[in-house]
């Protein structure tokens, strides 16, 4: 598979990610027990053969997705101008997950690559499978394959230089060549941050820490991620912190809504109302696309946060990250449409 051509113009958002093909299947919290898997939290496996989870059947859905490239995706829909950078393997599943980031306006720049964690097939792309519990919530095992092989290469500076807005997953602070990249373009572009999950953090605080307080604009994460990375007891005591470190934070607190932080400054949102959570899979990776659509347009905080908030509530009330219904009419809808200085 070619390398998709670096484009032209000026991009909004550049979002660098693991490149994953999501898988998945519904199950009972029974399943989970016996697995030993943690609710809600991800685990790394080390081949693709490490997906096959006792109690569950063949997946019943499949989209290219991680954490990035959900956001990336959104972005694209909402119309945002929008890039993605990630490496898949030469597999079937690497041409699935071009085929269908490529329908979502979203620009290209897919490389492939060797596998650095030794699996059974080297040139596998990453998969993840999602299983997701009746209560809606959602438990992933990720076999991050090819994905894991970005280098800075990956990452030209030309590239860098297009966009407003570099946003990354912290799960890429798993792959040693992917933080490399990440550093080498440091400076080029507004920094956001995603911290992805609360284990990611406890493997890499240190690092997310020294990243948040010299290089992150804009920090996205949940209540669960804020408490780690601060080592706080309560939100209270997070938003404190978080407003001395001087970049913008958007958190998210589930049902209860989001606060956004800058400095003294704390604006809490409410939730979209859900008839029905089936699946959480993606909310975050949503609220960041809503949440970045409007930050680049130059929306208020407020009106940034309540974008984001659309665009989460669309994505839990059905299966997968990808939303079924445009989120564009939904938003204006919600009369958060057009934003500043844009006819959309």
């Amino acid at each position: 598979m070619a390398e998709a051509p670096v484009g032209v113009g000026r991009l909004d958002v550049l979002a660098v990610g693991h490149a994953i093909v999501d898988q998945i299947g519904f199950v009972d919290d029974a399943v989970l027990v016996k697995g030993g898997l943690v609710k809600g939290s991800m685990r790394l496996v080390a081949s693709p053969a490490e997906l096959a989870v006792e109690g569950v059947g063949p997946p019943r859905w499949q989209w290219a997705a991680g954490s990035a490239g959900n956001t990336a995706a959104a972005l694209g829909l909402l119309g945002s101008k929008t890039a993605f950078v990630g490496r898949v393997g030469t597999d079937d599943l690497g041409t699935a997950f071009a085929a269908d980031m490529a329908t979502l306006g979203v620009e290209l720049h897919l490389g492939t690559g060797d596998v650095l964690m030794g699996a059974d097939d080297p040139e596998a792309s990453g998969q993840c499978l999602v299983l997701v519990t009746p209560d809606g919530e959602r438990t992933m095992l990720t076999y991050l394959g090819a994905s894991t092989s970005l280098t800075r290469a990956d990452l030209p500076a030309e590239l860098v230089g297009r966009a407003r807005v570099l946003y990354v997953e912290g799960y890429l602070w798993d792959s040693p060549g992917a933080v490399e990249a990440v550093e080498a373009s440091l400076g080029s572009a507004i920094l956001a941050l995603s911290l992805s999950d609360p284990f990611c953090v406890e493997r890499h605080r240190g690092e997310f820490l020294e990243l948040v307080s010299e290089h992150v604009g804009l920090l996205f994460a949940n209540e669960a991620e804020v408490l780690a990375l601060t080592g706080s007891r309560d939100l209270l005591g997070a938003i404190s912190v978080v407003g001395d470190w001087g970049c913008l934070a958007a958190i998210t607190r589930g049902a209860t809504g989001s606060v956004v932080v800058r400095g003294d400054e704390v604006i809490p949102v409410a939730a979209v109302p859900v008839a029905e959570v089936v699946d959480t899979t993606g909310a975050g990776d949503l609220y960041a696309a809503g949440f970045l659509h409007g930050f680049v347009a130059g929306a208020s905080l407020e009106r940034c946060a309540r974008l984001g908030s659309v665009a989460a509530a669309e994505v839990i009330g059905h299966v997968g990250a990808r939303p079924l219904v445009s989120l564009r009419c939904v938003d204006a809808a919600a009369g958060l449409l057009p934003l500043p200085g844009t006819a959309s």
